[in-house]
């Protein structure tokens, strides 16, 4: 059975010439460089919501050590969540192909036998499985979620989290093990592994070099096809295979990228009707409740500030005018630096119909309580009759709808 060419288990079924030593180690030594950033902009990308600041922001309560290196994040430059998920994003999709490719070149490994030659190979066999599983389950789980598709059992955010610790450490081993010989290989042409090579290889119809070529072709068309979503502007029209990459909703002052509208948020009119909608403040001086007139009398400051979401798209700046949250903190009787707030929407279920934010963001003078946008009143889609807008925040700390606004030490 081992023998037999019609059976995955022998050498002989696979007969492409493409496979080799140094062609698995040009993609090999990509898949180092881009997974190590991935990793580590995921790692930013999970600070950035501040799960240590209080249980409303933690998706992964169970994470122990997993938090070791988690850090206040900054208020600015106000372009950082932009950037680092943006990269993030991009680059998983950009690495689709080299990744395919990497496992399409090692296949055959999977089916020699013995399946384990002793202890050790065994062993080695097992963190394979792990590898290939690991990243199989984050590339397929982040391409998922940034199509908006939540098909997965669970929440995206414990899934992805722990999928990536479980990936990375495998991901370590196998470094260790491959990377100096992926290095001699590609400098030294060496010759190839009798495991990765035909043992009666089919014509060739492609070098391995113009391979090479294909796979950084389809990573270039993936990254033209996507990049515009990070990037805004004309540019996001050029991001075809993103889900925000096409034409801006709407028109006018509002006309620009939201993730849920307000009927999908379960939003009516007569939850945000000038007669029934009031802020509610709390903190040491009391509770107060504030009409939308009574904030529009109140010192109105502008800012321009992107938004930018986990799924890597981001709109260009937007011209924000209403209330600082600093001021707010001191009308419920923070007269000194502002503490933490609680921020909770009028949306009824959902993850993040609740949100906490750091002292710091409260404190930083372009953070408000925003009930205008580029110079016209908050459409609903967009959060009237108010919404939150920080510098630097992930777009669903952003949040809209306001109803109640918490201060004090989380």
């Amino acid at each position: 059975m081992r023998d037999d060419p019609r059976l995955p288990t022998s050498p002989r079924f696979w007969r492409s010439p493409l496979r080799g030593t140094w062609f698995t180690a040009v993609l090999g030594l990509v898949l180092l460089g881009g997974i190590t950033v991935l990793f580590v902009t995921g790692l930013v990308s999970y600070a950035a919501y501040n799960p240590d600041l209080s249980p409303v922001n933690d998706t992964t309560p169970d994470k122990g050590v997993l938090g070791f290196y988690l850090f206040d994040w900054p208020a600015g430059p106000s372009w950082l969540y932009r950037l680092s998920q943006g990269v993030h994003v991009t680059l998983g999709v950009v690495l689709v192909p080299v990744l395919l490719a990497k496992l399409w070149s090692v296949v055959p490994k999977l089916f020699t036998l013995p399946p384990a030659r002793s202890v050790a190979h065994a062993l080695e066999r097992v963190s394979l499985l792990l590898l290939v599983g690991g990243a199989l389950f984050q590339f397929v789980t982040g391409l998922l979620n940034v199509q908006l598709e939540y098909v997965f059992p669970g929440s995206f955010y414990p899934l992805h989290f722990y999928g990536a610790w479980v990936f990375i450490a495998a991901f370590v081993v196998h470094a260790a093990l491959r990377a100096p010989m992926a290095v001699r290989a590609v400098r030294e042409r060496r010759r190839d592994e009798a495991e990765l090579t035909a043992p009666r290889p089919a014509p060739p119809t492609v070098s391995r070099r113009g391979a090479v070529w294909l796979v950084g072709g389809g990573s270039l068309l993936l990254f033209v096809t996507t990049v515009g979503q990070s990037l805004g502007g004309p540019l996001r029209r050029t991001a075809l295979l993103a889900p925000h990459g096409g034409a801006d909703p709407g028109g006018g002052p509002n006309g620009f990228q939201i993730n849920k509208t307000a009927r999908y948020a379960g939003i009516t009119e007569a939850d945000t009707h000038p007669d029934a909608w009031r802020l509610v403040v709390t903190g040491p001086a009391g509770t107060v409740r504030l009409s939308r007139a009574e904030l529009l009398r109140m010192p109105q400051h502008s800012s321009s500030l992107p938004i930018a979401c986990v799924e890597g798209w981001s709109t260009a700046d937007q011209w924000w005018r209403g209330v600082r949250l600093r001021d707010l903190a001191a009308l419920a009787g923070y007269t000194g630096d502002p503490p933490d707030v609680l921020v909770e929407s009028l949306q009824r279920h959902g993850a993040f119909r609740r949100a906490a934010l750091r002292a710091n963001q409260v404190s930083d003078p372009r953070s408000l309580l925003a009930l205008y946008v580029n110079g016209e009143e908050l459409s609903p889609d967009h959060g009237y009759p108010a919404r939150i807008i920080v510098p630097a925040a992930p777009g669903v700390h952003n949040t809209k709808w306001v109803g109640r606004l918490t201060f004090g030490d989380l």
